[in-house]
């Protein structure tokens, strides 16, 4: 997976059009003309349900919500309402962000743990934005009326399938110049009028939310730092975020023109980068080498990062002291209490560790990361039913993501409903954009023995309503061979 998502990176930007002036376009029928905004969100949808079956998606739903509500504050001030944004980690080193199309926005890990501060991790998320805003797709497909939501996808497809078997870097180059059908210059051109676009429509969008401007040049100042000449390394037509001094420069020629903003770092960034070390450290033994000698640290998140090495190497009791030192100092902090009930459970305390979820799920009701936690225990400790009403209550008041409904189907099964466990399933394999799947466990729902009246109801009802989606051809077909 190693060129995965820098070259995804590349499906999103470099064979997008910009126009030559400085004005912003207009988003009218053009552009809806040659990609409309359900078609760019079904496209999006498709590669995303390719990158989870690659394993390529960081599945932790406390890195996920961070995230997620960062990403959101920055998306509320973008100019355009009409994309639903979905925000997440990739398991990546290398230091990179994308976006696909639909508001699919991507995060390398190698990307947070790079940034110095949250200003530099907002204003990457504030430009990845505004390549969805700026419809920078959907204008490459008006501006080349050769490409077409096919080749695009082809091209999507090329990039996954040559990254997971390892093509080399000369030989992938040419399937994405076959697939793409593009001139290389014209490509390189349009690439970098659009990163030029989304540096000055994102620093607005960034400066709207509350944080620095400052963050986006000094995040450019810091790859090319690191990094030099991109030139150098890989071909023109796959640089697709070009860092040079003058864009640096005009990244801070415009931070200059905007109010100055002071934004300190949020808890949860510090949270967030120390789990994302621990998570990613190869081995128990190189995550707490980061982190063995912060015991003492004035710093929360170097005491949390410490803690949960800990427990990568069954230290838990060591482990479960700093996380409750942790939560009585910051008693607002739901990672430090979701940490101590962890390190409780895994120390053989269930009892104690349930009584803490209780008291923290009364505090923060409906919490996604600590719910989960909560019913991972709960199903862990026998308590399945439980576990079940726990995860229906949140999916009944918070919008639904694939691993709530995975837990609850697990949750289902665990308590002998293997009727509903289905049922959910079909929503979890509905929501990656797998309809086949879908309907094939709406149908094992339907075949269960022993299935209420009340319950066929609605797993026929969910049957039709997955049936509706497919294409004319097939729906006639699927409705005959329906249950």
């Amino acid at each position: 997976m190693k060129l995965l998502v820098f070259l995804l990176a590349f499906a999103a930007t470099a064979i997008a059009g910009a126009e030559p002036n400085d004005k912003l376009p207009d988003f009218g029928t053009p552009a809806d003309m040659a990609l409309s905004k359900s078609r760019e969100a079904q496209l999006g949808r498709g590669v995303m349900l390719q990158l989870r079956n690659a394993g390529a998606v960081v599945d932790d739903p406390q890195l996920t919500e961070y995230l997620g509500s960062l990403g959101g504050q920055i998306a509320s001030h973008a100019n355009n309402g009409d994309f639903k944004f979905h925000f997440f980690f990739v398991k990546e080193d290398e230091i990179n962000a994308f976006a696909l199309p639909g508001g699919y926005v991507g995060v390398n890990s190698g990307l947070l743990l790079a940034t110095n501060n949250e200003n530099e991790l907002a204003g990457v998320l504030a430009h990845e934005v505004s390549h969805v805003t700026q419809r920078h797709i959907a204008r490459a497909m008006y501006d080349n009326e050769h490409m077409s939501i096919v080749s695009m996808a082809a091209m999507l497809a090329a990039v996954l399938l040559g990254a997971a078997a390892h093509v080399g870097g000369d030989a992938l180059t040419g399937v994405i110049a076959g697939t793409q059908g593009l001139a290389a210059q014209h490509s390189i051109n349009f690439t970098r009028s659009n990163e030029s676009e989304a540096d000055r429509v994102g620093m607005d969008v960034l400066s709207s939310a509350g944080f620095d401007p400052n963050g986006m040049a000094s995040f450019f100042d810091e790859i090319q730092k690191r990094y030099g000449s991109v030139e150098a390394h890989v071909p023109a037509i796959l640089q697709s975020h070009p860092v040079t001094s003058e864009r640096i420069a005009e990244a801070r020629s415009r931070a200059r023109q905007l109010p100055p903003t002071k934004h300190p770092d949020s808890p949860a960034y510090g949270l967030a980068k120390a789990r994302l070390e621990v998570l990613s450290a190869p081995t128990p033994e190189a995550a707490y080498s980061l982190f063995k000698d912060q015991g003492d640290s004035n710093n929360p998140a170097d005491r949390y990062g410490l803690a949960l090495a800990q427990m990568r190497l069954s230290l838990n009791d060591n482990a479960e002291r700093i996380m409750r030192d942790l939560a009585t100092e910051n008693p607002t902090v739901i990672a430090y209490r979701i940490g101590q009930a962890e390190a409780l459970m895994a120390g053989g305390s269930t009892d104690e560790a349930l009584k803490h979820y209780k008291d923290a799920e009364r505090l923060f009701p409906r919490n996604v990361p600590l719910t989960i936690s909560y019913a991972e225990a709960l199903i862990a400790a026998g308590q399945a039913s439980a576990a079940h009403a726990l995860m229906l209550d949140l999916l009944n008041n918070v919008e639904a993501t694939p691993e709530q409904l995975r837990l609850i189907a697990r949750a289902a099964n665990a308590e002998g409903d293997v009727g509903d466990a289905y049922y959910y399933m079909s929503y979890y394999y509905g929501l990656i954009g797998n309809l086949p799947l879908a309907i094939s466990q709406v149908r094992l729902a339907l075949e269960t023995p022993g299935v209420h009246t009340v319950e066929r109801a609605r797993f026929k009802a969910r049957l039709k309503e997955l049936i509706d989606y497919l294409p004319p051809e097939e729906r006639e077909r699927a409705a005959r061979s329906a249950p």
